[in-house]
């Protein structure tokens, strides 16, 4: 058995909410809510790990602004933010486990990455995922276009998400689970208008009916 901390129940699961909700976070954009937790953890307002105090320093803060800055930008770009989302999916499991990491205080080791992997990773994975297929189809379907209100939808849901996290850790991984159900069933509707329906086969060389005048 592994010896857990005297930890009350109430804060371990706020604990873990709290690394899920900036991991789902994380599947929007990369760098901004690391941005977020980073300031927080430089004001005070949120305690790190041991390991992790790095990310509450003046220079991580002007690193990740500039990161963050410049992956809002480039999704604005056509054709680059589709191949962001081919590059973000590896980043965004990483970040989603390192910032779930981070957040999760007083465990052992061992139990920490676990959840983390599992928690944050996972959180991560699944909304940069639907966000992807979400991009693509609005690269199909609108040439592009629509992917502008897509981007701002995304950089404002990370931000949304992560300041949420930190005040209200519950609801944040509630909002995150919504907006997975409903992106799921959006992405299955676009799927399956897309899935040719099978046509009636015409015949061809049928037999003349009974009516058809046999020839003399």
């Amino acid at each position: 058995m592994i010896p857990l901390p005297h930890m009350q129940a109430l804060d371990l699961a706020l604990s873990i909410a709290l690394g899920a909700g900036l991991a789902a976070a994380v599947g929007f954009r990369v760098f901004l809510p690391m941005l977020v937790m980073s300031v927080a953890a430089f004001s005070g307002h949120l305690p790190l790990s041991s390991g992790f105090a790095w990310l509450g320093s003046a220079s991580a803060i002007v690193m990740l602004s500039v990161a963050a800055m410049l992956e809002i930008l480039a999704y604005y770009i056509p054709g680059v933010d589709n191949l962001l989302d081919a590059i973000a999916a590896p980043a965004a499991l990483i970040a989603g486990t390192v910032v779930s990491a981070a957040v999760m205080t007083d465990l052992p080791p061992i139990v920490k990455w676990t959840t983390a992997v599992i928690a944050g990773g996972g959180a991560a994975g699944l909304t940069q995922g639907l966000t992807s297929l979400l991009r693509a189809k609005s690269t199909v379907m609108t040439a592009g276009l629509g992917n502008h209100m897509l981007s701002t939808a995304e950089w404002g849901g990370a931000l949304l998400v992560s300041l949420l996290a930190l005040a209200f850790p519950v609801i944040a991984v509630a909002l995150v689970a919504i907006f997975c159900w409903f992106a799921i069933r959006l992405v299955r509707r676009l799927f399956r208008k897309e899935t040719p329906t099978p046509s009636t086969p015409t015949q061809t060389g049928a037999p003349p009916g009974p009516l058809a005048n046999p020839r003399s």
